[in-house]
């Protein structure tokens, strides 16, 4: 047997003659031995010498120019500079693949600038090359045509470019080897890479050169340098809009005439740089617009990312090359995360959604492809606010796919009740401390659970608006009563029950109805919006008194009713308009007691003794006060025992019984400190103060503002901080430290003006300033203040003097 090789030179016609007069002809891949004698078994091998010349030693420029309007991204770029230069250095291998990140987040860009930076720098003699796999498109560079243009781009002949991707691989290395020792080191920008054998086939095997790798996924793979690239911040997303509008016309300063609009505009592009760019296009595209009014087409549009469409870049088409390439396991869970509530999700909640855990390779697939990322802690996720539209809008593509969001939100608001009605029975002062059938073990554990979940049980409550939801969603909001109350987030707890009332009234369920309108009310008292509150009663009231009796049977007093006139009592109470608090109070008290409803018609007995209090009947309020506190305490309800025996304390001092009020007051802070009542702590702190003060002990009263004031700092509550640095400054100004006092009171004025807007509350703050600034001499200032007093007392309707808002009704 023998070898036929063609090992001799190409003559020009591409015919070649072997020995033993074998005559052969190459054509491309081919050799045609048609015309061949031959003696004996052949074999015929093709062993290729690829020679090229180089034109030149001209650094390679084939980079596309930098992004027009590049905006920020300062330490992104200084990152991979360093990285760069640093590699170059070491002769290490160093691949960046993060610039990775979601479709539109700016990788391209970040890649470009930092390209011709570094050759700005001088870090790569030899230039660089770029190369777009179109890893996302429906048909991605195959590996042979990557090379085939990387080797063009390197001067490579194309009749030197062989045929398979393996022999040009070999090529593409040897021509870099030769690169490398010739000219130095090369950068490879690689583009839009989706997967590590895109690039492994482009990998220089020369440690000089350098590749700088963009994908949507992370390329772990790879052993690279990963730089993962987020949104930009919001000033430097209203510098993109600025920077793109002026480009195109110097004059057009929309963006810096407007900068609310222009805020409001970079939040509604979720700060993405693609969609602040075709925002960008579509004010320049229609110079007349005002910025407000693209912000409000954006803000109202059922689908948002329609809009963002600028007649060439779309931020939908972009979102669908990604999610086209997800398994359907993935998929799934992508459009399940997109409804689910709140600003991130755990493993518990999209368990629920799931209808089982997610198998952690799928939520894998979902990070590495950057359409989520790690929410507020490890085995949280997030979403971008467009992706989250874009996976929504998969999510509800078709009746099938709508039947599966409803049933996975069925399933979600049946566990978070599950577990909200175990978190709070833990809040209760008498909870046991034992663990659970698959519940909480104690206290601690099951407000860990609820402060995690808080703004997705937040945002669940609000699908109550929903009829295809509203009955267990209305459940859910009104189990959150508890919670709620007992972390003070009453913000939210307005938002939960205006949608709970909304829900009620759609499924005709009057109860439920005007159980949210009460306790909507009462979130709405704490956040001092006391109008609105005493509308939310008579609300609650109302619709309680038009519930229908059972067939054949007189209407009775139903604890709603009752609970309602308590409620607004309170209302009225904090809006010092007393007369109409203790009507309220004694028609609640009789309704209730009436009814049996023993505790609250005791809250009821409570008011009544608070408003007696603020009026002045001192010794009715200590009886009222004390049949509340006999009540309380038979019940074993320790918190409104410790709220009764504070308010007599209060009595107890006006009557100059200091020393009573003083054991009232100690006895308060030993029934809420250990159930975690820290604001009750400190109003019940602030009030020993004040009866220490009137002991004439001055230190120890001190010392107890002092942790009052500590304690509602803490918590933010920036009333109670108010009136405490009121009784701070009296306290002050009764030690001889006049100065400090002014200040107390000046801080508490600001609060009063700046936060809530209390003509009251500013009136006795500027009067106690005004007695401050006397001791100090500045009489004129004291004189200037007791006038604005007056008019503050004109506005709030009120009298100079008292104590105005000092009893506490409980609820």
């Amino acid at each position: 047997m023998r070898d036929v090789a063609d090992t001799a030179p190409r003559g020009e016609d591409g015919d070649t003659h072997g020995e033993h007069g074998v005559s052969t002809t190459v054509a491309a891949d081919h050799l045609d031995f048609r015309a061949g004698r031959f003696h004996g078994d052949v074999v015929g091998k093709k062993v290729e010498h690829h020679h090229y010349v180089a034109h030149g030693h001209s650094a390679l420029r084939s980079l596309p120019g930098p992004v027009s309007g590049f905006v920020g991204r300062h330490d992104e770029l200084r990152s991979l500079l360093e990285t760069l230069g640093a590699g170059t250095r070491s002769h290490g291998t160093v691949l960046i693949s993060a610039v990775a990140g979601l479709g539109g987040v700016g990788k391209t860009a970040l890649a470009l600038q930092a390209a011709h930076a570094a050759q700005d720098q001088g870090l790569f003699p030899a230039g660089a090359v770029f190369l777009d796999l179109h890893g996302y498109d429906d048909v991605p560079l195959a590996p042979e045509q990557a090379l085939e243009q990387l080797l063009r781009a390197l001067a490579v002949p194309a009749g030197h470019i062989p045929a398979s991707a393996d022999a040009r691989a070999g090529l593409y290395r040897s021509v870099l080897a030769g690169t490398a020792e010739e000219r130095g080191a090369l950068l490879i920008v690689v583009d839009n890479a989706s997967h590590p054998s895109q690039v492994r086939p482009l990998l220089p095997g020369h440690p000089r050169h350098r590749v700088l790798v963009t994908s949507r996924d992370t390329l772990s793979q790879l052993g690279a340098h990963l730089l993962h690239l987020g949104v930009l911040p919001a000033e430097q997303g209203v510098e993109v809009l600025a920077t793109a509008v002026t480009a195109a016309d110097p004059r057009d300063t929309r963006i810096a005439r407007e900068p609310e609009d222009a805020r409001r505009l970079g939040a509604l592009c979720g700060q993405l740089p693609l969609a602040l760019h075709i925002a960008a296009a579509l004010l320049i595209n229609d110079p007349g617009k005002p910025v407000a009014e693209l912000a409000d087409e954006l803000a109202d549009a059922a689908g948002p990312l329609d809009n963002l469409y600028d007649g060439e870049r779309a931020i939908r088409a972009t979102f669908d090359t990604s999610y086209d390439r997800l398994a359907p396991g993935p998929a799934r869970l992508f459009r399940l995360l997109a409804i689910a509530p709140g600003p991130d999700t755990g493993t518990e909640a999209l368990g629920a959604l799931a209808g089982a855990e997610p198998a952690p390779r799928e939520v894998d697939a979902l990070v590495r492809a950057h359409l989520i990322e790690t929410g507020s802690r490890r085995g949280r996720w997030r979403m971008h606010d467009l992706v989250r539209a874009y996976g929504a809008a998969r999510a509800m593509a078709d009746a099938s796919s709508v039947a599966e969001v409803h049933a996975a939100r069925d399933r979600l608001l049946g566990r978070y009740q599950e577990r909200v009605t175990d978190g709070t029975a833990h809040l209760k002062p008498t909870a046991a401390s034992t663990t659970r059938h698959n519940g909480f073990t104690d206290r601690e554990e099951a407000l860990a659970w609820l402060d995690t979940e808080r703004d997705g049980l937040v945002a669940a409550a609000q699908w109550a608006a929903d009829p295809a939801h509203a009955e267990p969603a209305v459940r859910l909001a009104l189990s959150l009563y508890d919670y709620l109350g007992w972390r003070r987030h009453y913000d939210d707890a307005a938002i939960v029950y205006r949608y709970a009332a909304r829900g009620a009234h759609l499924l005709g369920d009057q109860e439920r109805e005007a159980l949210a309108y009460d306790n909507l009310g009462i979130a709405l008292r704490q956040l001092r919006r006391l109008d609105e509150a005493v509308d939310a009663h008579h609300r609650a009231l109302r619709t309680c008194r038009e519930l229908p009796s059972p067939p054949g049977t007189a209407r009775e007093a139903p604890r709603g009713e009752g609970r309602a006139l308590y409620n607004l009592g309170n209302a009225y109470l904090e809006a010092r308009r007393y007369d109409r608090a203790l009507t309220a109070y004694l028609e609640a008290e009789t309704l209730l007691r009436g009814g049996g409803v023993r505790s609250l018609a005791a809250m009821a007995q409570n008011g009544i003794g608070v408003v007696h209090l603020m009026t002045g009947h001192f010794a009715e309020s200590v009886r009222r006060l004390d049949s509340a506190q006999n009540v309380f305490r038979s019940l074993g309800e320790t918190i409104p025992e410790g709220i009764a025996t504070n308010n007599r304390g209060r009595a107890r001092r006006a009557l100059g019984q200091f020393e009573a009020s003083c054991r009232d007051h100690l006895r308060s802070i030993a029934l809420f400190r250990p159930l975690g009542q820290a604001e009750r702590v400190a109003t019940a702190c602030n009030d020993l103060a004040l009866a220490l003060r009137e002991m004439g002990r001055t230190a120890e009263a001190l010392e107890r503002h002092a942790e009052a004031l500590n304690l509602v700092r803490q918590h933010t509550e920036r009333y109670r901080e108010a009136m405490v640095l009121n009784d701070l400054g009296e306290t002050l100004c009764r030690a001889g430290r006049p100065e400090e006092a002014a200040d107390c009171h000046g801080r508490a004025l600001a609060l009063f003006r700046d936060i809530f807007h209390d003509p009251y509350g500013q009136a006795r703050s500027l009067d106690l300033y005004a007695a401050a600034v006397e001791g100090t001499g500045a009489l004129d200032e004291a004189r200037r203040a007791r006038r604005e007093a007056a008019a503050r007392y004109g506005e709030a309707g009120a009298d100079a003097g008292g104590e105005g808002g000092r009893g506490d009704s409980g609820a």
